[in-house]
């Protein structure tokens, strides 16, 4: 019962080369009931992230060899790693430091000397937000199983999956023409995008959701074949922070751009100031290369998949 309860208990890695840090917040975890995993280099720290999967990562940011900030890069460089928050610890607060830490991919960060009541509060934010982030791919996932078989004559739907089924339901009152018509006008236009060798249109935009699809040609019995998938902001914002190695507020801004939004609307839409902004921009272009909006969204819809509403 013992080993069952302490296998489904969160996991944090405790990565620190002074062996006082690693016993105050060992001993500070454990009895907030998460299961305590420790490194003292970051070699070590790289292989145990890789070996066991933790939900949050702390991270000494100075580290005698191989600091801190080299193993985030590392970790968020690597596909199993790259979704794991990593929270930064660190006795500087100097500005060039907090930069690095989420210049390399740090989703928070404390300073030393350690308050353990802070770093409980931290970690459980970040796990609450990495929890919902893996729930969201996971739906992801299973919407990936829908299908949805189309009469090629009228658009009458033959048969759905249990899956295609709710997802529909959630953009169309299936019981109504509008959807038989709307596929149908759809089927029309992806079967053009599939001749010119484009991404098929998006089927219906809701909010920030949107209903994809990839179309079939008809089997014998003159069925369109639809495999349904949804797309939402957070899938298209957790796709460019792995592809560019950008924060999570870089990824956010840089959507933004692909969506047309001027440095105004993004701050209006984030709740920060324009010159916030620009400044998260300069660190995008830097990472990715290049020195204009217009090349950043290129780039990041030539990479992510980023439909438009339309």
């Amino acid at each position: 019962m013992a080993l069952i309860d302490r296998m489904t208990r969160d996991v944090v890695l405790i990565v620190d080369d002074v062996p006082e840090n690693l016993s105050l917040l060992h001993d500070s975890l454990d009895e907030a009931g998460y299961t305590v995993l420790v490194a003292t280099n970051g070699e070590n720290a790289l292989q145990r992230a890789r070996k066991s999967q933790p939900d949050v990562i702390l991270l000494d940011a100075l580290m005698p060899g191989m600091d801190g900030f080299d193993v985030a890069r590392c970790l968020k460089a690597d596909f199993s790693t790259q979704n794991i928050p990593i929270i930064f610890m660190t006795g500087l607060t100097e500005t060039e430091h907090v930069v690095a830490a989420f210049a390399t991919g740090g989703a928070d960060y404390v300073t030393k000397p350690i308050k353990p009541q802070e770093v409980l509060a931290r970690i459980s934010a970040h796990m609450q937000n990495a929890r919902q982030m893996k729930q969201a791919r996971t739906a992801l996932d299973a919407f990936g199983q829908a299908t949805v078989a189309v009469s090629e004559r009228d658009g009458l739907l033959l048969w759905q999956t249990s899956q295609a089924r709710r997802l529909l339901g959630e953009y169309f009152d299936t019981e109504s023409e509008q959807m038989r018509l709307h596929l149908l006008s759809w089927i029309g236009k992806a079967r053009e995008a599939n001749l010119e060798g484009r991404e098929s249109p998006v089927i219906m935009a809701i909010d920030s959701r949107r209903l994809l699809g990839s179309l079939h040609n008809p089997n014998r019995e003159n069925e369109w074949l639809i495999l349904l998938r949804e797309e939402n902001n957070t899938s298209v914002i957790e796709s460019l922070i792995a592809a560019f190695h950008l924060t999570a507020r870089e990824a956010e801004v840089l959507y933004w751009v692909t969506c047309g939004k001027t440095n105004r609307d993004i701050g209006d839409i984030l709740g920060s100031s324009h010159r916030t902004v620009n400044k998260h921009l300069e660190h995008i272009f830097e990472k990715l290369g290049v020195e204009t909006r217009t090349a950043a969204a290129g780039i990041a819809t030539q990479k992510v998949r980023i439909p438009s509403p339309g």
